[in-house]
């Protein structure tokens, strides 16, 4: 059994009109998942579900073995996290004030040093006494990555973790979250436009298209099962365009 498993998931915000139909899939432990997809393809509705943001019109979502529902959400969301470069922390607090309001949100052990230690793993221990309305929006995206780890989670849902990082910040960042899914089982569900960063960093894609899926699998199998020689020439294939 997946830490994660999904089962015929849909989500309908419209009579008759889906966002995301007949989604199946499982996430296993210290696996990284690749979500693709155009725009509008349903990848952020499928991280909100998992988040407990939204409820599904049909089907499930078992996260730790536990149907996902209002009753279990805070208990199953107490292990996971997540970072998006459309979500920004209050911007009046002080970077550590931010990060010691969610570690104690968490109940994370000894805070300060979590605190610490999440802004040095993404530069910004130096700056945590600005306030978070002083940032740039990549500085911002790092911040959102510092509080995404302050639970040490075992979840970890990235919807365009690296959108606005200086390359050498999102190498970082894609190196650290392949060692800390090998290292220490960390399961991430990911959504990228960047192709060939989610090459880089996947085990498994799920490709969505209309709230559908059209393909599954480990990355390398299906590279090869369609004789293409990248992620990137996959997903035009796929899609259709190529």
């Amino acid at each position: 059994m997946g830490i994660v498993e999904i089962e015929g998931l849909g989500k309908s915000f419209e009579p008759g009109s889906y966002a995301l139909k007949d989604i199946s899939f499982s996430l296993s432990r210290g696996q990284i998942l690749g979500i693709l997809g155009p725009n509008g393809a349903g990848k952020t509705t499928l991280i909100h579900l998992v988040l407990g943001l939204i409820l599904p019109t049909e089907g499930s979502i078992r996260v730790f073995g536990k149907v996902l529902s209002p009753r279990t959400r805070t208990d199953i969301l107490k292990r996971m996290n997540f970072a998006s470069n459309y979500v920004f922390l209050p911007q009046t607090l002080t970077l550590w004030e931010n990060l010691m309001v969610y570690a104690i949100m968490y109940e994370v052990r000894e805070p300060a040093r979590k605190c610490a230690a999440a802004l040095r793993m993404f530069g910004l221990y130096d700056k945590r006494h600005k306030r978070a309305k002083t940032l740039s929006s990549g500085q911002m995206m790092r911040l959102c990555l510092s509080k995404a780890m302050i639970n040490d989670p075992e979840v970890l849902l990235l919807d365009e973790p690296t959108s606005g990082l200086d390359p050498e910040i999102a190498r970082r960042t894609r190196r650290l979250l392949v060692e800390l899914s090998r290292e220490k089982g960390l399961s991430v569900m990911y959504t990228s436009h960047n192709l060939w960063e989610m090459q880089e960093v996947s085990d498994r894609v799920l490709f969505l298209d209309g709230g559908k899926a059209l393909l599954e699998g480990p990355s390398a199998e299906l590279i090869g099962r369609y004789d293409v020689k990248n992620l990137e020439e996959l997903f035009f294939k796929v899609l259709g365009n190529g």
